[in-house]
């Protein structure tokens, strides 16, 4: 949008000794101020109401801030104005210069290479005093028959810049009147540029958006999207994050390359079968980052065949490379189950141990090893065990989003109110899905309309009877 004020008409001086003059009254004299007032009131107007126009309409704040010297220069007749912003590393920058005179732009230009261009400060005191600071280095570096005059653009009482008047004219002041004209428009200035910056901050959260709608699109991806049929087990499992991208991992691997090759829909069998589940410490893109290195690494180590203890070993040595200056750990429980003779061999990296209830006794087991966390120490050690299951037994692997999911009051789930309600739901529910679904709306429950603030996994496995 093009701005093009209107010329500025010279005030023509009463002269008595003109001729005609004894048919000129002083009420008539009068009237003729009061009318050029009234005409020099309404351009200002005008003025401003079309630069509140162009603040409404502007998509580019540098063409903008083409407008604020010109209309400043006409609303405080002025010959010249510039636009002064301070940059976030403390760079004085000029960014727009109007004159009605090319050679005195180019004096003025002139001055400002000589004021130092880190002269704003950070904090508002010091901004403050850098701002007077940059009036007296620029007054000092005109020439002198040079006014200048500033007025500070301030958004949210930050000073982001300055908005300057010039004239060479020695009789011009800086009225009250001029001041506060030329306060207005350094207003409409911070406001232009306060939404600029509110447009940039919206963009990068829109991108930040979409790219966690990606990497949580990539993490549902890399989660199993069903389970496997694996010969006499029945299985169900659910993974509930907190943020869109999180730190919960689990996984079916089949022991056997070939099984692997063939892709979730057609790995099934009497095969040997990996079941696991960990947990990132920490929540959102950074977790979810380490949970997508801990799957990857994992599924390299489980086709290498070899012992959940040693296989545990090799990832921690593999991953304390990349943990150990992140401040961040993984737990892990890796088992594997053998079909043919139902057992079931595990060992643990300091994940909650899972609860396995024994159908024939009607007792609940926890299934734990001695074993660090991942990434804590290269030279840890792991052990392994073993467990003979039964048809009817059930167990379920979880996160300690299910522990540590709180209430209102601050109470937490804790592990004791999980065993309990696991408990019932073998007793009662038919089916590992039924189960599952159990223990989510028992937590739910518990925690009434308080947000969970952590991701919550749980995989339910049960033996079927013969």
């Amino acid at each position: 949008m093009t701005i093009v004020p209107a010329p500025r008409q010279p005030s023509q001086p009463f002269d008595r000794g003109q001729e005609g003059s004894s048919n000129i009254t002083p009420v008539f004299a009068l009237k003729e101020l009061v009318a050029r007032l009234h005409r020099e009131q309404s351009q200002v107007q005008d003025l401003l109401s079309s630069l509140s126009f162009a603040l409404r309409s502007f998509n580019n704040l540098n063409q903008f801030l083409e407008l604020i010297p010109l209309i400043t220069s006409r609303v405080t007749d002025a010959e010249a104005a510039a636009v002064v912003l301070f940059k976030s590393s403390g760079q004085v920058c000029l960014e727009q210069l109007h004159c009605h005179d090319p050679d005195l732009c180019q004096r003025i230009r002139n001055a400002f290479k000589l004021v130092p261009h880190q002269a704003a400060s950070s904090t508002t005191a010091k901004r403050l005093n850098s701002s007077l600071t940059l009036d007296k280095q620029l007054s000092h570096s005109l020439e002198p028959d040079i006014q200048c005059f500033g007025t500070a653009i301030l958004v949210r009482n930050a000073e982001l810049g300055r908005l300057y008047v010039f004239s060479h004219n020695p009789e011009y002041i800086w009225s009250e009147t001029r001041q506060k004209l030329s306060q207005l428009v350094a207003d409409q200035a911070a406001v232009a540029i306060e939404n600029d910056e509110l447009t940039v901050e919206l963009r990068k959260k829109e991108r930040l958006d979409r790219e966690l709608e990606i990497g949580a699109e990539i993490q549902l991806r890399l989660l199993p999207r069903h389970c496997p049929q694996i010969q006499g087990l029945e299985l169900a499992a659910r993974c509930q994050t907190a943020n869109r991208v999180g730190g919960d991992y689990y996984d079916f691997i089949p022991i056997q390359y070939d099984q692997l090759s063939h892709g979730r829909k057609a790995a099934s069998g009497s095969g040997r079968w990996c079941l696991t589940i960990g947990d990132v410490m920490g929540k959102g893109v950074p977790a979810g980052l380490i949970m997508t290195m801990t799957r990857g690494m994992l599924r390299a180590e489980v086709l290498n065949q070899h012992s959940p203890a040693r296989i545990l070993q090799h990832l921690n040595r593999v991953m304390y490379t990349d943990l150990e200056n992140s401040n961040r750990f993984v737990t892990l429980f890796y088992s594997e189950y053998d079909p043919q003779t139902r057992i079931l061999s595990y060992s643990n990296a300091a994940h909650h141990p899972p609860f396995l209830w024994q159908a024939e006794t009607d007792s609940l087991q926890r299934l734990d090893t001695l074993g660090m966390l991942i990434g804590l120490d290269a030279e840890a050690h792991y052990q392994e065990a073993q467990v003979q299951l039964q048809p009817g037994d059930t167990l379920i692997y979880y996160t300690d989003g299910f522990t540590d999911a709180a209430n209102q009051s601050g109470d937490r789930f804790e592990e004791e109110n999980l065993a309990k309600a696991f408990l019932w739901a073998c007793r009662h529910s038919k089916g590992p899905q039924a189960i599952l679904e159990y223990l989510f709306e028992q937590v739910q429950q518990f925690v009434g309309h308080s947000q969970n603030g952590d991701d919550m996994t749980l995989i339910v496995l049960q033996v079927e009877k013969c």
